[in-house]
């Protein structure tokens, strides 16, 4: 009759480290020098234009050439890697509202429309 019983050791999960060290974290200036290079390599995205901000330049008779869509393009990228999230761009005598992050405009309106506006929740401008 077997009067005890053994049970092994679990192996360590990572050896040389106790289970009770943290992991080390990576210093923030890494992470966000891996993202500017990322942000760096990656091929720009088009602006998009939300179904507002194309209704309210069908109905107030707003047109880019290529030449202003590329121009609206430098300048979206430009406040992304100042870090800017919602941006008002003055782009000949259209003002637009662009969501940074999803490099969508979501408003933009004509200089008869932009009198006596109030421009909310932007943290950037750029004029071109």
């Amino acid at each position: 009759m077997i009067d005890s019983i053994y049970f092994p050791e679990p192996l360590p999960i990572n050896p040389g480290r106790s289970q009770s060290q943290p992991q080390p974290a990576q210093p923030a200036g890494k992470q966000g020098e891996f993202a500017r290079i990322l942000d760096g390599k990656l091929p720009t995205q088009e602006v998009k234009f939300s179904s507002h901000a194309q209704q309210r330049l069908q109905s107030r008779g707003i047109t880019f050439s290529d030449t202003d869509l590329k121009r609206l393009e430098g300048a979206v990228e430009s406040v992304a890697q100042k870090g800017g999230r919602e941006s008002l761009i003055m782009l000949g005598d259209a003002a637009l509202v662009v969501s940074v992050r999803n490099r969508t405009v979501i408003t933009a309106m004509d200089r008869a429309s932009m009198q006596g506006n109030v421009f909310t929740n932007i943290d950037s401008a750029v004029i071109i």
